[in-house]
């Protein structure tokens, strides 16, 4: 365990891979909230708030009513192409939706139970249009809901705003912030995170957002 001033990262050994352990205070919650970083989940069946901030990436938000557990993930890419890498972390959507699901029925919730809300997706690098990064996040997802029999509750998706976004898992309530769009420190970092998918290996190179 290891705490930074209101941080608190407290790493559970016995927790799966990508589950998020950043800790700290959030403005306007009683308690301490979990920062959800690309390629992480997290999943609880009290309503700790989740928090991720979202350029071109996208979290979905998961919940199983009748158990009242949920979850959140933030994933920056639909797939993993031909690098070879997309088996091996959360960072891609296909693993990032699978590792949720997984720790949901975990805690006792049924597939055919969820209920999904997503976000983000956003247009945030204008100077990259042909990569069309958050079109493709929110296609993918929306199709794999469609795929998966998923309900889908409500969505915020595209647009050109960075979003910042909480959700209580227990009770379903999601929150959403938009943000300047013109955050240049916040697409810098998901540029510098998107090179680093393909120049360094899965493990230990997930940075904050």
């Amino acid at each position: 365990m290891k705490q930074s001033g209101d941080a608190l990262f407290a790493k559970d050994a016995s927790a799966p891979i990508g589950f998020a352990s950043f800790r700290y205070t959030e403005r306007g919650f009683k308690v301490q909230a979990v920062k959800v970083l690309p390629g992480e989940f997290y999943v609880d069946t009290d309503d700790t708030p989740i928090v991720t901030v979202l350029g071109s990436c996208v979290a979905v938000c998961l919940r199983d009513p009748a158990a009242q557990v949920g979850g959140m993930n933030h994933f920056l890419l639909p797939d993993g192409g031909d690098s070879g890498l997309a088996s091996t972390a959360g960072r891609y959507g296909v693993n990032a939706m699978e590792m949720l699901i997984n720790e949901l029925v975990k805690r006792g919730a049924q597939r055919h139970r969820l209920e999904a809300k997503v976000f983000g997706g956003g247009h945030v690098m204008r100077n990259f249009t042909s990569l069309n990064v958050g079109q493709r996040n929110a296609e993918f997802t929306k199709e794999f809901l469609k795929t998966e029999a998923i309900r889908l509750l409500s969505e915020d998706l595209l647009d050109i705003y960075p979003r910042k976004v909480c959700f209580l898992p227990k009770s379903g309530r999601a929150l959403v912030k938009k943000l300047a769009a013109a955050d240049e420190t916040l697409v810098m970092q998901e540029k510098q995170y998107q090179s680093q998918l393909v120049e360094k290996p899965v493990a230990g190179d997930i940075e904050l957002f």
